[in-house]
């Protein structure tokens, strides 16, 4: 809804790769911001069309979006966020901005930065094209929403849980040291075997 640029400009004093863990309207809502875009090839065509609605009221939700959201433990409020960035904006009218990508990845392809360099893990499951980064140096995975330490969607029109599955029996068996997700607080391996094991047990048993 606002500028993430603007909000941030005095972190943005460098060259920046900006890499979208996959499309979801939540996570791709300022990436048309900046000039390297980092995104897998299965959700490329998504990035780059935008347009989609941001759902910024429960009313604009679908009823399948609203049951998986209410099964895996969320309570839609009436409207998803708490001020507008101009008294004049109206919310009703959002779109996601199309975002081609400069760089397309895949599993294996790495994301250089300088000092740090970091590979790309496909993990789909949450959707096709979600991705996590992986340094494994210091044992640092940013996940997106492939795991985090909150209610995890996979019955959404774009999940597969058989592949989410095979995602979450690879992150068990990453030597990972601190797990950084799209939403919610950071976490370390015992917090991620925890929840592996119990989406595990649930969609296995």
């Amino acid at each position: 809804m606002a500028s993430l640029r603007t909000a941030a400009r005095e972190l943005f004093d460098k060259p920046l790769t900006a890499v979208a863990t996959h499309t979801h309207y939540d996570h791709v809502g300022g990436l048309h911001e900046f000039e390297d875009r980092v995104v897998h090839r299965a959700e490329a065509a998504i990035a780059a069309e935008g347009g989609a609605t941001g759902w910024l009221f429960a009313a604009e939700f679908d009823d399948d979006l609203v049951r998986a959201l209410n099964n895996a433990g969320y309570e839609l409020p009436e409207r998803l966020f708490t001020a507008l960035p101009a008294a004049d904006y109206d919310p009703h009218a959002y779109r996601v901005p199309p975002a081609p990508a400069s760089r397309l990845v895949d599993e294996g392809d790495i994301v250089d930065i300088g000092r740090r360099r970091f590979e790309v893990l496909h993990l789909p499951g949450h959707s096709p094209g979600s991705i996590g980064l992986w340094e494994a140096a210091s044992g640092t995975l940013f996940s997106g929403d492939a795991v985090y330490d909150g209610p995890l969607l996979y019955e959404t029109s774009d999940a597969d849980l058989a592949a989410y599955i095979r995602t979450m029996e690879r992150l068990r068996e990453l030597p990972v040291r601190v797990v950084h997700g799209g939403h919610d607080p950071s976490f370390g391996r015992d917090r991620l075997l925890e929840i592996v094991d119990r989406y595990l047990a649930l969609w296995q048993g």
